[in-house]
């Protein structure tokens, strides 16, 4: 997404005897370390990078191939698990999967799954029967019985809405009474999710619980890219509690191209570049999706200018659009693509200008509302106007624009974004999505006041399992702070949610939590966790898992380096630059070509990513790029005599320190999982390694870039040397750093990859990385020495 104005504007030889102790920014600044503990450390270190390095090595992309044809389900059964007094087993043959004929599409496929889960991870072999009635469904046995409240008389009596379901398990009979077909899915498959946390087919002997979905609607983008949504990944999605997707951003579902390829605005320039939709493929999504009980949500992209003939091309485009897709379940209407006369944030704009903007804008919303609802009046028009302002003054006008929307308007409200926060009594505010704040922002705070006011839903785009703010890790393992923004959703009564943006879904431990959330009745939340690091790591390493998520949980609410930046998710790729560096790609210094219109996303002196995720130092020594990238990221706004990159350093040095600790004891968990369990969960420390890699060479760059200038300035042979001896210092832990990260990508296809710009970088870019160190630390530096 957008910030206010603009569109986010095996190593060198081999992959062996990778060991060595990732230096602290602390130590690197010059504090001591004896030398028991640091060989302590460095012992652990390389008895654990040698257990990353016997992973299988993965290649660009590998992750996409498994998640786009791997089954999806693997071996679960802990062998020598035994049932306890108070739980009954599913025997492993003779039970019978029962349903009514003629089931809904979503019924059959959801028990299809479940008779594959019982016997690919558990060795269970039970036969699906439909029968023509099941008002007896008192009076069998022996069986798994799956239906909606209708098909089941006297069960579902509590269920109120779309995805309740109900539970009841004796030790002879299993009942899933849906309110409807998807409430009867995901009570399946929570039966699932309960077998998995058990490790066996093992149920609680008298359970009953009856589930009540907290949200109308979750959707999500894909990982795997724009329009990429293989049904195995929609069948995780609904494993994981989703029952909607958002499908091809920033096109229109029908192709039309009009707004992209007629209008001469900054925003449809933009518009120009993307891909051009195919009906065809959205079709052929709508129908899969739907065999996994999941709704299809789309933009309408226009640009309306306040005229006559531009709402009558309005209308017809909505018009059409709905008629030749009537299964669409909603149109999100976000101000990146569906826009007033000329795009902006409003940010410095008079109060006047941006109020005829939002009357015209919401105009513009109703003409869609009312074209949409004369077809179909349940379709969900969702308008969201992302880009306009949000920072915490700003709640006046946000607020403005919920009371011009029509009525039969659901609001998407962006959730954390604008967020304002205090470090060291400097105020700044997120800048992007993040998870170092839980949210709401003071903005969206005051537009959920105001939908309630109107007696309107509320939708809301919330990170809730990855994030812009460290965008290329798979997830964040911050479990706990996880669980205290789940909390303020549902307390918020937030009605619908959009959880990802193109960080995307993908399956992972964070994801499978955030489905427990989202009906009433789950598990204690604790004792999720629990049962979860006994899954990963062995039922011996609970304890040590669970606080080391704790301190990761601690670690990101330091983190002051908020949105899409170098720092969150390049600075593991980002090379320390102590002089200007030759081009690696074409230039145009001297050409009539303009450099900035002709290659705006990339930098020819770093070209492996787009420029936004390069931090290039000023070498004509004007500017302070460091102290620049502290003020931007953190959106604190001080005097020119304020230096906020201390600050900044002081508290992402707290982040890593307190990273350190969690990393203590889940490296120590992985090392003594049971083997079995073992590769999965070095896996997991791997994630959590790359996390605080990417802080750590995050501070790092900013630090050796404030000590470039400082050496420019620097008079007198005593200071030049001290500065040149602590960028040493720093460069030679910054080899190593990347070492490590270049053997995790290797061996984690995931790591680096965000598909609004694929990877950001790879495993050929840190070795390219590698060698700018290398060739500063043996030549540039000893240079300097003697000059």
């Amino acid at each position: 997404m957008g910030k206010q104005f603009t569109r986010r504007n095996f190593l060198i030889t081999s992959t062996t005897s990778l060991v060595g102790m990732t230096v602290s920014p602390a130590m690197a600044l010059g504090e001591k370390d004896t030398s028991s503990v640091k060989s302590t450390r460095e012992n652990h270190l390389s008895s654990f990078a040698s257990e990353v390095e016997r992973l299988p090595v993965e290649e660009l992309y590998d992750y996409h191939k498994h998640l786009s044809t791997a089954p999806i389900h693997t071996w679960k059964r802990r062998s020598g698990a035994v049932a306890r007094e108070d739980e009954m087993s599913i025997p492993n043959q003779g039970w019978r999967l029962v349903n009514i004929s003629g089931a809904d599409i979503v019924i059959q496929t959801a028990t299809q799954d479940f008779q594959d889960y019982l016997a690919v991870s558990h060795g269970v072999i039970i036969e699906r029967e439909a029968m023509s009635t099941l008002h007896d469904w008192k009076g069998l046995s022996g069986c798994v019985v799956v239906g909606t409240r209708e098909q089941l008389p006297g069960c579902g009596t509590a269920l109120k809405n779309p995805k309740d379901y109900e539970i009841q398990v004796t030790p002879g009979r299993i009942v899933v009474c849906g309110y409807d077909e998807r409430g009867a899915m995901f009570g399946l498959y929570n039966l699932e999710s309960r077998m998995n946390l058990r490790e066996a087919p093992f149920l609680p002997k008298n359970l009953t619980t009856v589930r009540h979905s907290l949200y109308d609607t979750r959707m999500a983008l894909s990982w795997l890219g724009w329009m990429e949504w293989p049904d195995t990944l929609l069948s995780h999605l609904a494993h994981d509690g989703f029952d909607g997707i958002f499908v091809g951003v920033y096109t229109n579902p029908n192709g039309d191209r009009s707004t992209a390829e007629n209008s001469t605005d900054f925003y449809a320039r933009l518009m120009y570049k993307n891909r051009s939709q195919d009906p065809r493929v959205v079709k052929d999504l709508i129908q899969r999706a739907s065999k996994y009980g999941l709704k299809v949500y789309t933009q309408i992209i226009y640009q309306y200018l306040g005229t006559p003939e531009s709402e009558m091309k309005l209308r017809e485009l909505v018009r059409d659009i709905v008629n030749e897709f009537p299964e669409i379940q909603g149109y999100i209407l976000l101000t990146e693509g569906f826009w007033y006369q000329r795009w902006g944030g409003g940010r410095g704009a008079s109060k006047e200008y941006i109020q005829e903007w939002a009357d015209n804008w919401t105009d513009a919303v109703g003409i869609v509302e009312e074209e949409c609802h004369k077809i179909n009046p349940s379709l969900e028009i969702l308008p969201w106007e992302y880009n306009i302002d949000f920072r915490p003054q700003s709640a006046e006008i946000k607020r403005y624009f919920i009371q011009q929307l029509p009525q039969n308007t659901i609001p998407m409200l962006t959730w954390e974004n604008g967020k304002s926060f205090e470090i060291d009594g400097m105020q700044g505010y997120l800048r992007d999505y993040s998870l170092n704040q839980i949210g709401p922002a003071e903005v969206t705070e005051a537009q959920m006041d105001e939908a309630r006011k109107r007696s309107m839903k509320v939708y809301s785009k919330v990170d809730t399992f990855a994030s812009w703010q460290y965008g290329t890790i798979p997830y964040l393992p911050c479990p706990q702070q996880w669980r205290d923004r789940y909390r303020a959703l549902e307390n918020h009564g937030v009605n619908g949610t959009l959880e990802s943006w193109t960080s995307g879904y993908k399956p992972n431990v964070i994801s499978n939590l955030r489905a427990w959330t989202c009906w009433t009745d789950s598990l204690p939340f604790d004792e999720l966790l629990k049962q979860t690091a006994a899954v990963i790591f062995g039922e011996n390493q609970q304890e040590q898992v669970v606080k080391a998520w704790d301190h990761f949980s601690h670690a990101i609410r330091y983190v002051p380096d908020t949105g899409p930046n170098m720092g969150t998710n390049n600075a593991v790729g980002n090379p320390l630059f102590f002089e200007m560096p030759p081009a690696r790609t074409a230039t145009f210094m001297y050409s009539w070509t303009d450099p900035a219109k002709n290659m705006p996303n990339l930098n020819p002196y770093w070209p492996f990513t787009v420029s936004r995720m390069v931090f290039f130092p000023d070498f004509s020594n004007k500017t302070n790029r460091a102290e620049q990238y502290a003020r931007s990221a953190t959106g604190i706004v001080a005097g020119e005599g304020v230096q906020i990159l201390p600050v900044f350093l002081k508290y992402l040095k707290k982040a890593i320190e307190e990273m350190e600790q969690g990393l203590t004891l889940y490296r120590a968990a992985a090392m003594n999982a049971p083997e079995e369990k073992r590769p999965v969960a070095v896996k997991e420390v791997v994630v959590a390694e790359q996390l605080q890699r990417m802080m750590q060479s995050d501070y790092s760059i900013l630090e050796f870039e404030d000590l470039r200038l400082k050496l420019v300035k620097a008079e007198g042979k005593k200071e030049i040397q001290a500065t040149l001896d602590k960028m040493e210092a720093i460069l030679k832990d910054e080899i190593e750093r990347t070492e490590q990260s270049l053997l995790a990508a290797t061996r984690d296809s995931r790591l680096g990859f965000q598909y609004e710009q694929d990877y950001v970088y790879t495993p050929y870019s840190l070795k390219e990385k590698l060698g700018v160190l290398n060739e500063t630390l043996t030549s540039l530096l000893p240079r300097a020495r003697k000059s």
